[in-house]
């Protein structure tokens, strides 16, 4: 853009081509100045106190330090009783909160963007932004909807056309938001609608498709649902007490809060916890047995016969740890040696997730993302660890658990037709 600038101020007689792209070189370089400015402006962070007024009048006599540390406290024993609630509900009521808190996260992020460019009046950006999240969840909940609930599917004939063109009406559904995207593009603001198009896809990305992996773990068995999740939030509250009582060291400068004493407490002790939990939801089948929808019933089913890895097993102990303990062989689940790999990542890597909404966070100059919940922030504050828990839980299923589905593979047998399936039942025949 500067050579483009100093040819055409050289070159009087320089092509109008020429002129038009130095116009627009200036329009988009006031923009770029004018973006950082105004993010400036809007995303200074509040100093609005969100506590509920009767703790602020309890805690009253307690300094800001110890104050805040109630507060977190008391709200994170409520969100914790949230939880056991809707454990309790079951799956269908745990699929729809996943959905809610998908939803939230994403309005607090494309909110952060149309504060910071909201001056500029850009055409269409919400509309369109909302238009995607409903393409994409239309797009992954359809494919959740024709593998888990096929017999379903196939029974009702509306459905069944559905599901047979769905990634056709999907396609079409994203293409028709697009060309709106294209139709909407404004001459002194192109650079700045492609930003919010990125924008809204890279949220997307973070939070549907997450989600999405969320629901399909929980299908393997609740006990996949759970205990990951109760890895990250026992990470988080165990490194905030450990960083509390012991913290000195800062651990990364995008969370000066964070210290190693207590990234390395709230490991250890997420470990334990996670063998402790395991240990004890092994042991019923309403956790251990996958979600499968019942067609006599019309409603999801947790029962079957337990796997071996939710059988107990007897474990022989390294002699160098035999002479520290003094025993020799353990019993145990074999689910819980992999609670260690969950736990281990939920303490060492998933940080990473809410460091990487740190940086942000800093680079919007706010402190949360929203103030649903008084001194935690907004959902995506409290959820930034668990979509990044839900993608490896995801793939070490994939990768190291599931095997070949027998359903999966009678599913498509009847899909076919009747002559297919004679074919296929001589040649096994004859094998």
């Amino acid at each position: 853009m500067t050579e483009l600038r100093q040819r055409v101020v050289h070159d009087p007689d320089a092509p109008p081509e020429d002129k038009e792209l130095e116009s627009e070189a200036k329009v988009d370089g006031e923009t770029a100045s004018d973006s950082e400015s105004r993010v400036e402006a809007v995303t200074q962070p509040t100093s609005a106190d969100d506590t509920p007024e009767v703790l602020n009048r309890a805690l009253s006599n307690l300094s800001s330090r110890w104050k805040n540390w109630w507060v977190r406290g008391i709200l994170t024993l409520a969100m914790i009783a949230f939880f056991f609630i809707i454990i309790y509900l079951g799956p269908m009521v745990l699929m729809m909160i996943v959905m809610c808190v998908q939803i939230k996260c994403f309005h607090e992020i494309i909110t952060i963007g149309y504060n910071v460019y909201h001056s500029y009046d850009l055409p269409w950006f919400r509309t369109l932004s909302w238009y995607f999240l409903l393409c994409v969840n239309y797009f992954f909940y359809g494919e959740t909807v024709t593998d888990y609930f096929f017999t379903l599917v196939q029974r009702e004939e509306p459905l069944r056309i559905l599901s047979k063109y769905h990634r056709f009406i999907s396609f079409t559904l994203y293409l028709t938001g697009f060309c709106m995207f294209v139709l909407s593009l404004v001459k002194k603001h192109y650079r700045l609608q492609f930003y919010m198009f990125g924008w809204t896809h890279v949220t997307l990305l973070i939070v549907v498709t997450q989600s999405h992996l969320v629901i399909h773990n929980l299908f393997e068995g609740m006990i996949w649902f759970i205990v990951p999740i109760s890895c990250v939030i026992c990470n988080d509250i165990m490194a905030y007490m450990f960083g509390f009582f012991f913290g000195r060291t800062p651990l990364i400068k995008l969370s000066p809060k964070k210290t190693w004493e207590g990234f390395i407490g709230g490991c250890f002790a997420t470990v334990v916890f996670g063998l402790l939990l395991s240990y004890v939801m092994s042991g019923y089948r309403c956790f251990v047995c996958p979600v499968e929808y019942n067609n006599d019933t019309n409603s999801f089913t947790v029962d079957c016969e337990p796997s071996d890895l939710f059988r107990l097993q007897e474990y022989n102990i390294p002699g160098v740890i035999q002479s520290l303990i003094g025993w020799k062989t353990v019993r145990m689940y074999p689910f819980q040696i992999h609670s260690i790999a969950l736990s281990t990542f939920a303490s060492l890597i998933g940080p990473f997730g809410g460091f990487f909404a740190s940086g942000f966070k800093r680079a919007f100059k706010i402190k949360d993302f929203a103030n649903t919940i008084p001194g935690h922030g907004g959902i995506m504050d409290r959820f930034d660890c668990q979509y990044l828990m839900a993608t490896f839980v995801n793939v070490y299923i994939a990768s190291f658990i599931r095997g070949p589905n027998p359903s999966k593979l009678v599913q498509q047998f009847l899909t076919l037709r009747p002559d297919q399936q004679l074919h296929i039942f001589n040649t096994l025949r004859n094998l």
